[in-house]
């Protein structure tokens, strides 16, 4: 499929589809690479010969020579995390001078944020949500509150020295339980207007940036962060992350929804989950630790071990339905070689009815037991695979089916880690 001049890159489970990836296979397309919600709590791996690079919150298309990459409005900046990043893609081998623009309207991460976040999660005991503790909540928190720090306002000594007076004045009441109180203003303003100083090359008004690369016909790629059901307002609530996934393009990066054309989905071949929350094609035991070891499914940020589940068609037809995808990636079809047997999700069983919805409440669709249709898996290796017609025979049936079920083209299959490990259809 040609590519649009402005596609979304959206991953359509829990996040860690391979999004990341996609995004450095397209960016050779495009001008301008944007993240426009989340934070240092999503993080990408990319592989180029041979070489896995990790980011936080650098979109992954500035391993691209001559692109813009942008960091939009509606991400979250931890900066000691940004000038770690940058330090490290400078020790890569990679720069960043004048191709990499962080939003003068992007709200900052402090140190008060990572701590409240952590007291907060203590404080749910048993109903925890599993977050990162990046600080990413309070720090949207503090948005919506509108007592939040912007970078711009990290260029201000005293505009900043006012606003965490503000911000510190708001929270008095747990200022004790994190370790701070009206007495850090000075230690913080001094901190991070030296970071503001030390990524003020990069900041700048990207929403106009945009908007005329747009006017002069550049190619523009979204790379969004997490994953459908992590979505805030149409996720599995509260076990989400603090952002819209989905909306979040436009309110994020300031370009307006009708001038997205293409929508790329992000799907693993199977599904897997970090945190808590509802999750009902889990698998558990030898098949699980197969696919997780085979996966490396373990946290980017966290480390954590990832859940892992079969592919759950009940929730891909959701969340396609509402990104309105227009193609499928699907990802990581490599890892389910060897198995002898796949299993796919195509309804859940409810208080004894077979049902095809994701149920709001957490407890009742916690409750729904997964209905199965199986496949016959293959042994061979697959990593080397150019062609849709040199797949397993059974890998094959099990992509058609995936097609026609979904009703939406997977114009890429993953086959491997490195970006070359990529059929085209």
């Amino acid at each position: 499929m040609k590519n649009k001049q402005c596609m979304l890159i959206i991953g359509s489970q829990y996040g860690d589809e391979g999004k990341g990836k996609f995004t450095d296979i397209l960016a050779d397309e495009y001008d301008y690479i944007v993240r426009f919600q989340g934070g240092d709590n999503a993080g990408h791996s990319i592989v180029i010969n041979g070489t896995k690079y990790k980011l936080r919150l650098i979109p992954s298309g500035i391993f691209k020579k001559n692109k813009k990459v942008v960091i939009g409005h509606g991400v979250v900046v931890n900066p000691k995390t940004l000038i770690h990043e940058i330090e490290y893609l400078q020790q890569n081998g990679y720069s960043v001078k004048n191709c990499l623009f962080v939003s003068n309207r992007a709200h900052i991460i402090l140190d008060y944020h990572i701590a409240t976040d952590k007291y907060y999660e203590d404080l749910k005991g048993d109903q925890k949500v599993g977050t990162t503790l990046c600080g990413i909540g309070p720090c949207y928190a503090d948005k919506i509150q509108r007592v939040g720090i912007r970078t711009s306002d990290l260029l201000d000594k005293q505009e900043l020295r006012n606003k965490i007076t503000l911000a510190l004045q708001i929270k008095k009441d747990i200022l004790a339980h994190i370790g701070f109180s009206l007495n850090d203003v000075k230690r913080l303003v001094d901190e991070y207007y030296l970071l503001g100083q030390k990524i003020k090359p990069y900041i700048s008004n990207t929403i106009d940036l945009l908007n005329d690369a747009y006017i002069r016909n550049k190619k523009i790629l979204f790379e969004g962060a997490q994953g459908t059901f992590l979505d805030i307002d149409m996720g599995t609530y509260p076990y989400v992350t603090s952002s819209s996934v989905v909306a979040g393009v436009s309110s994020g990066s300031g370009i307006s929804i009708t001038k997205i054309q293409s929508v790329l989905s992000i799907v693993k071949a199977y599904t897997s989950r970090v945190g808590a929350g509802p999750f009902p094609a889990e698998i558990y035991g030898d098949t699980a630790q197969y696919v997780r070891e085979r996966g490396s499914e373990y946290g980017t940020v966290t480390k954590r071990p990832r859940r892992i589940g079969w592919l759950d068609l009940v929730m891909l037809r959701y969340a396609i339905n509402i990104v309105g995808a227009t193609e499928i990636a699907l990802t990581l079809l490599d890892v389910l070689s060897g198995l002898k047997k796949i299993k796919v999700c195509v309804a859940y069983k409810y208080l004894g009815k077979v049902i095809h919805e994701i149920l709001p409440d957490n407890k009742a669709y916690a409750q729904c037991k997964p209905v199965y249709r199986t496949f016959k898996g293959w042994k061979e290796d697959i990593s080397k695979v150019k062609t849709f017609d040199k797949l397993p025979k059974n890998a094959q049936i099990y992509i058609n089916y995936l097609t026609e079920t979904l009703n939406v083209p997977i114009t890429y299959i993953s086959v491997g880690n490195d970006r070359m490990s990529t059929i085209r259809k």
